[in-house]
């Protein structure tokens, strides 16, 4: 069985409100950090974070965007806040970082066995932290945004692996080309998974079409998480 235990993190006069998904035990075990959507800390990552401790891991859902974003932020308002956070990525690079520590000093978490992961706008983010250069064994965006962060480049320590809708209208074939370069560029162990019919947000059951190009794939879902696990279990064995 699996407990949720809030953590706050003072961040320049915010105060983030991530949700640490561990066994009720607090046993140590390797910890993914996951990084939601625009709409910040919701049931769809704790849902995610409640399958990873049942297949022995740990997760911390981390808040990028702060408490005052709970319950039923309202769309526009997220939106606004994701462009806000897009806008300087050196300082949602800060804000990255800072979740990563806060996490690490976690009691139950192992932090020579960390990975981190994201979907949609959280997906960037996890590129972002890879292209940092932090010391995280796995970096996996789900339907992320690939814009670059236009930072001097690091060499990249995580392998990276992107989980991609080939008919995401956010993420069109150049960009995904580009990703791969910056990453060969990076020195980094990199995989793209593209699948066909396919959009964006396709891990969401939620997502039934009310945003155009925003669509549940159940197979790209399963598909993605199937070798999502599996890469954990190469990272920490």
């Amino acid at each position: 069985m699996s407990r949720e235990t809030e953590f706050d993190l003072d961040f320049n006069g915010e105060t983030l409100r991530s949700v640490f998904v561990g066994r009720r035990d607090n046993a140590v075990r390797p910890t993914i950090m996951l990084i939601p959507t625009v709409m910040g800390v919701s049931e769809l990552e704790l849902g995610f974070g409640r399958q990873l401790v049942e297949l022995g891991y740990s997760a911390f859902v981390a808040d990028l965007f702060g408490r005052r974003f709970r319950p039923g932020v309202d769309r526009e308002a997220a939106f606004a806040a994701m462009g806000k956070l897009k806008s300087d990525r050196a300082a949602l690079r800060e804000r990255l970082l800072a979740l990563l520590d806060q996490m690490r000093g976690l009691e139950a978490v192992d932090p020579a066995r960390i990975a981190v992961a994201g979907y949609c706008f959280g997906g960037m983010c996890a590129l972002d932290i890879a292209r940092s250069g932090a010391d995280v064994a796995a970096a996996v965006a789900f339907h992320g945004l690939f814009d670059p962060a236009g930072l001097p480049p690091q060499p990249i320590k995580a392998k990276v692996v992107a989980f991609h809708g080939w008919d995401d209208p956010m993420v069109p074939p150049d960009a995904v080309v580009a990703l791969g370069r910056e990453l060969t560029e990076a020195g980094a162990d990199w995989q793209i998974h593209a699948y066909g019919q396919t959009q964006h947000g396709f891990t969401n059951p939620g997502a039934q079409g009310a945003i155009p190009g925003v669509h549940y794939q159940p197979i790209a879902a399963e598909r993605s998480w199937t070798s999502f696990i599996s890469l954990l279990e190469e990272v920490f064995g």
